[in-house]
């Protein structure tokens, strides 16, 4: 389990721990890398609080949930397993009360994007309204939806002239690109959850996350905040296949957490909030020099390799800043900048039994 995160004299914080003890708490998408840390960030706060918290999981692989969560050790006591997929996520198949939703179920490796963009975007739009509706059925408290940064496309056509963009302002998506079946998928998402509010008063909030990395990436992780830590750490070139000129906007892991729970406990119904530190915004060029230089010490350099075609299925350049000053208006503050990610990011993959790629 991780370590307790949030500072007890942090007055936004304690005030979540309030309102979400003694909940039943449903998490999609908990054997994966946000999900997880969600998931151990409350628990933590049973044996911290003795908070009463439990957990439901829906699962589509209950091997690999039994493996993460295993039953005989009494921090997961209070969580309950349900093998169902989100495509196929109905009430009738959750016989426990609700009280509170984090939707973080998604596809995240560009290349499925690339390779099955229909099942990509039927994971996202289909299985949130079929969340949307179990929230409706259950009458919860409160659901967070995590969606992407991604949804604001191009914004200011390949300028960056330095404004920061908040959550009212997007920008252009091409329908007739298949990687757009992630960004489009996750937008038509958002307008559900939007007018599950409108028609049915569903109490939910959207986090726009932006590129989310630090404690608890495993070294599986093909993204390429991912790719330049395993350079670092196997001693090898960071290899770009693109110029890196797109703009990053990122967010250390455990900020993010504590975002999304802030969100979801003080978060306006049917509205958007960035989930970034502004002060981690680079272009990807930017970031992967700073990881050869302070981070590997200069021991690598960054060489590019760019095909012709976009086979690894990355995004189209973007170069927007993300404002969080709506979620800093919540009580939130970020609290490590990208060196601090990264050393984060390395030291766990390094650890014991998780040390090979």
């Amino acid at each position: 389990m991780i370590k307790f995160s949030i500072k007890v004299d942090d007055r936004s914080m304690k005030n979540v721990i309030g309102k979400l003890a003694g909940s039943n708490i449903l998490i999609t998408g908990a054997t994966g890398f946000i999900g997880g840390l969600l998931a151990d960030e409350l628990l933590s706060w049973n044996k911290e609080y003795h908070a009463g918290i439990r957990l439901v999981l829906p699962v589509r692989n209950m091997r690999k949930a039994k493996e993460r969560y295993p039953e005989d050790k009494d921090e997961y006591k209070s969580v309950t397993l349900v093998e169902v997929s989100l495509e196929e996520l109905k009430p009738d198949k959750l016989d426990m009360p609700v009280d509170y939703i984090i939707h973080c179920a998604s596809a995240t490796a560009s290349a499925q994007m690339i390779s099955d963009p229909v099942g990509v975007a039927d994971g996202i739009v289909l299985g949130t309204k079929n969340v949307l509706e179990l929230a409706r059925i259950k009458k919860i408290k409160s659901m967070a939806y995590l969606s992407s940064m991604e949804v604001y496309g191009t914004v200011n056509h390949g300028k960056d002239d330095g404004r920061l963009i908040d959550e009212s302002t997007l920008g252009d998506l091409n329908i007739f690109s298949a990687r757009s079946c992630y960004p489009l998928g996750k937008r038509m998402a958002e307008h559900y959850c939007h007018i599950y509010f409108k028609q049915y008063g569903v109490p939910v909030k959207i986090a726009r996350l932006a590129q989310v990395f630090g404690y608890g990436v495993r070294r599986s992780d093909g993204r390429v905040f991912a790719q330049f830590a395993k350079a670092v750490i196997n001693n090898e070139d960071i290899v770009l296949h693109t110029p890196g000129l797109s703009m990053g906007n990122y967010c250390e892991s455990m900020d993010a957490v504590n975002a999304i729970l802030l969100i979801l406990v003080k978060g306006q119904n049917g509205e958007a909030y960035n989930v970034t530190n502004e002060e981690n915004t680079m272009t990807i060029r930017d970031m992967a020099d700073l990881v050869a230089d302070k981070i590997a010490s200069g021991k690598i350099k960054v060489v590019y390799d760019i095909p012709k075609d976009n086979i690894y299925g990355y995004a189209a350049d973007t170069n927007i800043r993300l404002s969080s000053e709506k979620l800093r208006n919540l009580g939130w503050k970020p609290t490590k900048n990208l060196e601090e990610m990264y050393r984060d990011m390395i030291a766990y993959m390094c650890r014991d039994g998780n040390s090979r790629p």
